[in-house]
């Protein structure tokens, strides 16, 4: 009978650390491991955007060989932004919440960011 109640007890124990580790600790390593990769992709996706959105506002403006060339050039950077939601969709996975990554979002604009101007350039779509 007390083993039988020790082996529940310990089975317990074990169920509530593997739910804190999974809950709690896998949240802190997956921010540890993949922070400043998303922090860069994040930036460059965001790049990307804002190059691919003006090379579309140049070929709507004035269709020619250069400018059609440059869109798709812009097109073919697209593929960071694909890399910077699988590494977003790998945090979460691993436990991270959209605050979290808002967060770590923030914190990369904020280390790339020197001056306002420079925080607005970073935001601002310009065509």
């Amino acid at each position: 009978m007390k083993q039988g109640l020790l082996l529940l007890n310990t089975l317990a124990v074990l169920i509530l650390l593997a739910f804190g580790a999974e809950r709690y600790l896998a949240p802190v390593i997956a921010e540890t491991i993949y922070a400043e990769k998303y922090k860069e992709l994040m930036y460059q996706c965001d790049h990307v955007m804002r190059e691919h959105f003006i090379a579309k506002q140049m070929v709507l403006a004035s269709t020619t060989e250069e400018t059609i060339r440059n869109l798709e050039a812009a097109e073919v950077g697209l593929t960071t932004c694909h890399e910077y939601d699988k590494t977003r969709k790998e945090m979460i996975r691993w436990g991270l919440s959209e605050n979290a990554l808002a967060r770590i979002g923030i914190e990369a604009i904020e280390e790339r960011a020197t001056d306002i101007r420079k925080f607005v350039e970073i935001h601002e779509i310009r065509y």
